[in-house]
């Protein structure tokens, strides 16, 4: 249903939460650097990329001395596996509050040589923290990128803090002395492509990694943390990397410090997604899906919308005038919107997006 006048409309209609938008001139910058692909990524020209990478994602969060940016091959879901291989010694507690927090919490429960994990568990919109346990890691995501709650970042207990900030990276600040590994992957805030993760790491964390191999516990090389240390001090991966993914990366973290860095991006964010809940009290028929305004994620917006209003039928009326993926998170399965507001989307096409759902809103 074409319903929405052109002069309406935002510059650009993506607004997801899965891989986010990618600035057109991120695109433009990979193509200049063509000559970049197909070459081998142990010679200096792609270990020269991931060493800016690595500086520059340092730069961008002010990270300790001590600590190391380490990258690998695969995402945040190979991280739960790396993590639950080589990092945590004998037990776990983990916030749960969404599906990713799940998973992580999930792979840990399944391991054989683990104890089972503390779960510490909230429903889902809310916030949950694990306690101090015995456990010799705690764990949660700063940013649940299903619900669009979001977490403080603080340490936990006696062991290692872990992090899960895929969604959060790049739009959210966060003090990473208070964690021992902050981990995530490039396709959202870094408007990148897939198939990387990328970590601060503390000096315990990094011990922790090399005692664990030391005791003879099997790891593959794949999920062996140490291992990725080694080769990232040598700026390279294990594994062949995607070259696109670094070069996006590069030009994205690039963008960000011209920006003003980590303050002037979350600012950016923040804006967005204020406008997002604002516009939802302000409405009858919306409301912001977090109850309570401190857990409501300044980089994912999710509203719901009355009984009486039809989300999938706006959600398709809207992708049939090019605004696209503000799809709710399936296992929810709630009447909602989820808008991804990362650090590439313009807030002024969110303000855009806001008038077109009150047209086609009452249209419907």
């Amino acid at each position: 249903m074409k319903l929405i006048p052109a002069d309406m409309l935002p510059a650009d209609g993506r607004f997801g939460s899965g891989p986010a938008k990618v600035r057109p001139e991120a695109l433009d910058y990979l193509a200049l650097r063509a000559d970049l692909m197909g070459t081998s990524h142990r010679q200096a020209p792609v270990r020269g990329l991931v060493q800016t990478v690595q500086e520059s994602l340092a730069e961008l969060y002010r990270i300790p001395d001590d600590y190391e940016v380490v990258l690998g091959n695969g995402g945040s879901t190979l991280f739960w596996d790396m993590a639950v291989s080589s990092l945590i010694e004998e037990k776990s507690a983990h916030g749960v509050f969404g599906e990713f927090s799940r998973k992580f919490a999930t792979a840990a429960t399944k391991a054989p040589h683990l104890m089972a994990p503390d779960l510490f568990q909230a429903a889902s919109g809310s916030v949950a923290l694990p306690e101090a346990t015995d456990a010799d890691v705690h764990a949660w995501a700063q940013n649940e990128t299903s619900t669009g709650a979001v977490a403080p970042v603080r340490r936990i207990g006696e062991g290692l803090t872990l992090i899960d900030a895929t969604s959060a990276a790049g739009g959210i600040d966060a003090d990473i002395s208070q964690t021992d590994v902050y981990y995530f992957a490039p396709q959202k805030n870094f408007s990148s492509d897939g198939g990387l993760w990328l970590a601060f790491a503390s000096p315990a964390a990094i011990e922790r990694a090399e005692r664990i191999k030391a005791s003879g516990r099997w790891l593959p090389e794949i999920l062996d943390f140490s291992i990725a240390v080694t080769n990232s001090r040598q700026h390279q991966t294990l594994n062949t990397p995607s070259l696109a993914t670094l070069l996006l990366l590069e030009d994205q973290l690039a963008w960000m410090l011209d920006l003003g860095g980590m303050e002037a991006v979350a600012a950016r964010c923040a804006e967005s997604t204020s406008t997002l809940y604002a516009w939802a009290e302000a409405r009858s028929f919306a409301s912001p899906f977090v109850a309570d305004p401190e857990h409501r994620s300044p980089v994912v917006a999710t509203i719901d919308l009355d009984e009486g209003i039809d989300a999938k039928q706006v959600i398709a009326t809207l992708r049939d005038n090019g605004i696209v993926d503000i799809d709710p998170y399936r296992a929810l399965n709630r009447n909602q919107l989820r808008v991804g507001c990362y650090a590439s989307v313009d807030p002024a096409d969110v303000v855009a997006l806001t008038e077109c759902l009150d047209l086609v809103i009452d249209n419907l």
